[in-house]
């Protein structure tokens, strides 16, 4: 007989999960919790309430994290300006971490004994889910059904539903996209389909949140970003919550044709993935958020973030945002961001996000120091001499060694 008495699942409403919520009943004979988060999918999340409450389910939670999403893990993933891979922003990995944070709450909240999640055994999402899991609660058990069943396929999991009488949106002859998708606030993915061969270009009919560059307005769009220690606080000087400056952003990129994305990643399971992204108001926010360390941020500090960053991206690509590393990292960065405030103008036109304007009160720039013209003895250029003669005199001693370079 299972130990398990009590089992919090991270639900969608979806086909997977539906039918997770009638394997777990069965198979471990336990009450089943449901978990729904609202991170801005862009979807509905109401309804999968009542696909729940018709499998049984008595206690579900359905919450609207969009605001502690962005404020709590983009916000402090783009303060490092984070990219794994030199390309990927990160939207699904950083969402996986407030998922599983919230699946221990309420596991403590219900006194369940378990969590549950739909992730493959293929994919990075498990390894994610799991580690912040054990971070957060170190004896909790994880229940991970896709390595445990033999439901290895769609028509399996339809025949599931019709055995066991499960209310699905899906039936044999409606269409469904071709494609695995992942939305939140910060971006949208897709894998699969044709995405699996990756000499075949995605279709133009597959992408949601953004217009082609070629289709995109013939006028660039001009648009102002006010930042306050790294974070954006206000957009054309309209002060807005971190959820809501993604949102916006993302209609105003999407609408100039920014944010599209097509790689193959590295996953942490060994495999090589080719994948598809939209995200239209990240591009805008790291091309913006670096513009201003440009001119705030001192430069050794800011040479120190850039060798910092790919280590803090893989960390959180791997899922190990609640690691003592990633907070020790995040404390270094949050910490460089105490000046990174003032405004960004950026130009946005046909896929491209251009900087065409930063100023800030705590701007390091100077112009007397800079300036091409007479800058009335504030830099002697004179000094120039003795620095570069002390940088290369290992060079000069070397070369008269003989080590002269071929």
């Amino acid at each position: 007989m299972s130990s398990i008495q009590k089992v919090v699942l991270a639900y969608s409403g979806g086909l997977d999960t539906s039918v997770i919520v009638k394997w777990l009943q069965e198979t471990y004979n336990c009450e089943v919790v449901t978990f729904t988060a609202d991170i801005g999918q862009g979807e509905e999340v109401e309804p999968a309430r009542a696909k729940a409450q018709a499998l049984g389910v008595k206690e579900i939670y359905i919450d609207d994290l969009r605001e502690e999403y962005v404020r709590d893990f983009v916000f402090p993933m783009f303060r490092a300006n984070a990219i794994y891979e030199g390309e990927y922003l990160l939207g699904t990995s950083i969402a996986r971490p407030l998922i599983s944070k919230r699946l221990i709450e309420i596991a403590n909240e219900t006194g369940a004994d378990a969590i549950a999640h739909g992730a493959t055994g293929k994919g990075n999402d498990q390894v994610r889910f799991e580690l912040g899991a054990y971070a957060l609660k170190p004896g909790v058990k994880v229940i991970a059904p896709w390595r445990e069943w033999d439901l290895t396929s769609r028509d399996k999991l339809m025949a599931y539903c019709e055995e066991h009488n499960i209310p699905v949106d899906f039936s044999k002859g409606k269409k469904k996209s071709p494609y695995s998708m992942d939305a939140n606030l910060l971006h949208i993915s897709y894998e699969g389909g044709v995405l699996e061969d990756p000499w075949t270009e995605a279709e133009e009919e597959m992408w949601r949140w953004s217009v082609s560059p070629e289709q995109a307005p013939d006028q660039p769009t001009y648009i102002d970003i006010t930042y306050e220690k790294g974070d954006i606080v206000a957009i054309d000087g309209k002060a807005m919550s971190p959820a809501t400056v993604l949102e916006h952003l993302n209609k105003v990129a999407g609408a100039n044709g920014i944010g599209r994305l097509d790689i193959v990643e590295n996953r942490y399971v060994g495999m090589k993935s080719r994948g598809c992204y939209e995200t239209p108001g990240g591009t805008v926010m790291i091309k913006a958020h670096r513009a201003i360390e440009s001119i705030t941020l001192d430069r050794e500090v800011a040479h120190l973030k850039d060798e910092l960053m790919p280590k803090y991206a893989e960390l959180i690509y791997n899922g190990y945002w609640w690691s003592p590393e990633r907070k020790m990292l995040q404390a270094a960065i949050d910490q460089s961001q105490e000046f990174v405030s003032g405004e960004v103008r950026l130009k946005l036109y046909k896929g491209g996000v251009h900087v065409v304007g930063r100023q800030s009160g705590q701007s390091l720039f100077d112009e007397k120091v800079a300036t091409f013209e007479d800058d009335a003895g504030a830099y002697d250029q004179k000094d120039a001499e003795g620095f570069i003669k002390l940088n290369a005199l290992r060079m000069r001693i070397a070369a008269s060694k003989g080590r002269t370079l071929r």
